[in-house]
């Protein structure tokens, strides 16, 4: 059995889970937003036990970045690292975007 780490949410994806629940709330309603904000922090409370179980995200991976793992809920991406054996939550993404354009715009966001 492998030991118990904390997960930890950086304040930007606690902020992308937010928009994700918002823009549910628009489409299909507070029942369906509230049922997806479950299922995510959920299936991201069980990285506490087997973080390793996921896999390096691809397109990092590509480029030689292994350092960052992510966890897929439905169309949705969690990123997260490991850091001194702390899980910690850093993006959640729409898997139907693309991750270059989606890091590109947040990055050029954060600048300003």
């Amino acid at each position: 059995m492998s030991a118990r780490s904390t997960v930890r949410w950086t304040r930007t994806a606690a902020d992308d889970l937010l928009d994700v629940v918002d823009y549910v709330v628009g489409r299909d309603g507070v029942p369906a937003a509230h049922q997806l904000a479950e299922l995510v922090t959920g299936e991201v409370a069980t990285l506490a036990t087997m973080p390793l179980r996921c896999r390096v995200v691809p397109e990092l991976e590509a480029e030689g970045i292994d350092g960052y793992r992510e966890l897929l809920v439905g169309p949705y991406r969690i990123m997260f690292a490991l850091r001194d054996g702390d899980v910690i939550v850093l993006a959640v993404l729409d898997g139907r975007r693309d991750l270059a354009e989606l890091l590109i715009a947040r990055a050029l966001r954060e600048r300003t």
